[in-house]
């Protein structure tokens, strides 16, 4: 079952965590990393988001982001 759509309010900002299935990597090689920063700003301009921070580590990623 999917989760209920998230909430938000233009201008406050979330932080959004994401985690590999099972504990899981979530990047195998350096060129996912690369491959994730490039569609994170695609998407980003796509929502008309900011993302002011974001750290990926082999298991997780977490970006602080605001809606515009």
């Amino acid at each position: 079952m999917s989760r209920k759509p998230r909430f938000t309010l233009p201008g406050v900002p979330q932080r959004v965590i994401q985690r590999g299935n099972n504990r899981e990597p979530c990047f195998y090689a350096e060129q996912d990393y690369w491959r994730y920063l490039h569609d994170l700003k695609e998407a980003a301009t796509h929502n008309q988001a900011a993302i002011h921070a974001y750290v990926l580590t082999r298991r997780s990623r977490s970006q602080k982001a605001v809606s515009q």
